[in-house]
């Protein structure tokens, strides 16, 4: 019972999972962080925090793992420096910050914060004060000092020349009607303000960053008499338009509104959720050439691709990023977020020219580059940003660029650049039909490709798929990079020129001179017929030369006994189709003969029993064909294996022997058994 008594807390916990523990609630990412520099300021005394201050500025962050071992934000680099953590006061002559700030009202608290410009409008106002120093319970969001000398003057002239109307409304705006710590301050929330009950968002971020209406959250829960304060580093204003809504009032979003409306997006733009709208200014798509900016503007799911492609699932305020990370789209495609210095970044570009224009229902950041993403390109424009622009220059002198531009359902098998390195083929009958079979008839993806199907090509062809434990591969070319599925056509790159079959593994073997003397072996031993028939072979072939090599007493008779030939001919076919592409490091293959081959690959070489292939990937159509300079001998059976063999029979008939022993005492028909067994282990 004792026992039952000290697991039953645990038992609550694991119940509970992560989220509660009978240490509370789980914190929030910003109580975390704050925990972190908490952690890493102790040996400075108690309460204090260590924080990261950006070089050059008075930007500070407190400072999670990840950041305090990179001692970058943004890319540029931090000091660390010790500060009393929130709440907490030095005292003279002790160490850290041992100390409780005293608890006093709001308004004496923003002086404690470092709030003293709100402080002072605060007091030109005529009622703000005494709500500020009287009873209740608020929420104060208010700026830092910083904040306020940041703003353009004729706003602040606007706001200092009208103290109880637009000044006050101002402040107002920063409060709540209640105390709100961060524990509560949950992402894509909005807070109800002391202004006309207009709404404040709310972004807490995994990275422990909060932000106000896209103000960061620089000092928070300060604790009052009175209610909280937290302080934010820029002045918020009231959000009154939607995403939608802002489109139609900006001139420099001309295109976009009328991409949008042709989209039906419009719905989604003036809609409840939290999104961020990546926004292509005018500029941004005039970049784009005409051709394929009408082509996409012309089709709709085209242009509804494009668009969800610059919509984020969440909102994303610019003080929230302090280093790369992925998002996802409305499309399903991610987009690498991040920033360099004041600059944010899309996939490494610093191609953001306005941020944080605020809606209701999510963020603006204005962009100069169209985000085109794959579904809405042709193969052509696929290929141009991709490893295989020496491919596709064939395929448009050869007269088939029509494949790649149009409305075709169509997989590309582009061969990568390395490919060519040592030059292209010339544009003659026999390239463009082997280019034709380079197009798959059906818009694939390689995740759905299974071992043993078959791809009908452009040029009449049917191509095999082969799946290896590390390669997927079409013939003996193989896929080297992930897929990119365009609007019509998907490209896969290859790693060489696929080579269609040609007939079966004896009519490659008859077409070739290297190996007339294999074919008249296989033809003694009666093997002909194997190599015909459907099946899945791989042919490690000897040349001529490698027959000719071979001591003359001992070729002539190999030769001369068909059921040996036969035998050591099985033993250089494996039983399934192995390409090169598909072998790794070492692969053992089974060999018709029954023993096991050894197929391994270096440096794009490839050896058979450490042997090097002379030519690799010779396809059929029901195999594969390697051409070799050597004879393979199967493996002798060594003495000691032979000895093992033995003892492991003899002990079988001497079991068998004792079992008989008993039973011919009482059986006079079993006696001559018995003694025939005897015979045997006397052999």
């Amino acid at each position: 019972m004792a026992l039952l008594v000290r697991l039953l807390p645990l038992a609550l916990a694991l119940a509970l999972g992560p989220a509660a523990t009978l240490a509370g609630p789980a914190k929030s990412p910003y109580q975390l962080v704050l925990q972190h520099s908490r952690l890493r300021g102790r040996q400075h005394g108690p309460n204090v925090c260590a924080v990261q201050k950006l070089i050059g500025t008075n930007k500070k962050y407190f400072t999670n793992c990840k950041q305090w071992y990179q001692r970058k934000i943004c890319g540029k680099s931090t000091v660390i420096s010790y500060e009393c953590c929130p709440g907490y006061e030095k005292v003279p002559g002790e160490k850290g910050c041992p100390a409780a700030l005293p608890l006093s009202n709001l308004y004496e608290t923003l002086g404690v914060v470092g709030s003293t410009t709100t402080q002072l409008y605060t007091d030109r106002t005529e009622k703000l004060r005494p709500e500020m120093e009287g009873p209740g319970s608020f929420t104060i969001f208010a700026p830092s000092n910083e904040a306020w000398a940041s703003l353009p003057a004729e706003v602040l002239d606007s706001l200092v020349s009208n103290v109880n109307i637009e000044l006050l409304n101002a402040l107002r705006y920063h409060m709540v009607n209640r105390r709100v710590l961060t524990d509560e301050l949950k992402h894509g929330m909005a807070l109800t303000s002391m202004y006309q009950n207009s709404g404040i968002q709310i972004h807490h971020y995994p990275n422990g960053i909060v932000t106000v209406n896209c103000a960061r959250l620089l000092k928070a829960d300060h604790h009052a008499t009175n209610g909280v304060v937290h302080l934010i580093d820029k002045v918020i204003s009231t959000v009154t338009n939607n995403i939608q809504q802002i489109i139609e009032i900006e001139d420099t979003f001309e295109t976009l509104r009328a991409a949008v409306a042709a989209s039906g997006l419009n719905t989604v733009l003036e809609g409840d959720g939290q999104f961020t709208l990546l926004a292509p200014t005018n500029e941004a798509f005039e970049k784009i050439p005409a051709e394929t900016l009408n082509r996409i503007l012309g089709d709709p799911e085209a242009l509804r691709d494009l668009l969800n492609n610059h919509i984020l699932k969440s909102a994303m305020c610019a003080e929230a990023i302090v280093a790369g990370m992925s998002m996802e789209t409305l499309e399903g495609t991610t987009l690498e977020v991040g920033c360099s210095g004041d600059m944010l970044t899309i996939n490494g570009k610093a191609i953001i020219s306005n941020k944080d224009t605020l809606a209701t229902n999510g963020v603006i950041h204005y962009i100069d580059e169209l985000l085109i993403p794959d579904s809405a390109k042709t193969l052509f424009e696929l290929a141009a940003e991709s490893d295989v622009s020496t491919a596709v220059d064939l395929f448009r002198q050869a007269g088939l660029g029509t494949h790649l531009s149009g409305k075709e359902r169509l997989t590309l098998l582009a061969p990568m650049n390395s490919v060519f390195k040592d030059g292209t083929p010339n544009i003659d009958a026999h390239t463009r039909n082997l280019l034709l079979n380079h197009m798959i008839k059906d818009q694939l993806a390689s995740k759905y490709l299974y071992h043993g199907q078959t791809l009908d090509t452009l040029g009449g062809k049917k191509l095999r798929v082969f799946v290896y434990r590390n390669s997927l591969c079409i013939e003996n070319s193989c896929i080297a990079a992930h897929d990119k599925r365009g609007r019509y056509g998907t490209l896969f790159t290859m790693d060489r020129m696929l080579t269609p079959p040609m007939g079966t593994v004896m009519d490659v073997l008859k077409g070739d001179n290297r190996f007339s003397m294999l074919v008249a072996a296989i033809q003694s031993a009666g093997l002909t017929e194997v190599l015909n028939r459907e099946g899945v072979y791989t042919v490690f072939a000897p040349t001529n030369e490698a027959f000719q090599a071979m001591p003359p007493e001992e070729l002539n008779k190999l030769l001369g006994n068909a059921k040996e030939l036969a035998n050591i001919l099985k033993y250089h076919i494996g039983d399934e189709i192995l390409v090169s592409g598909g072998i790794g490091a070492l692969v053992r293959l089974k060999s018709l003969q029954g023993d096991k081959l050894e197929v391994s690959s270096k440096n794009n070489i490839v050896n058979v029993n450490k042997e090097p292939v002379a030519e690799a990937d010779i396809m059929a159509t029901n195999g594969v064909v390697y051409a070799i300079s050597s004879v393979l001998q199967p493996p002798a059976i060594r003495p000691q294996e032979r000895g093992d063999e033995l003892a492991d029979s003899a002990l079988e008939i001497f079991k068998q022997a004792s079992a008989y022993s008993r039973a011919a005492q009482t059986s006079v028909k079993l006696a001559p058994v018995y003694q025939r067994l005897l015979e045997r282990m006397k052999h």
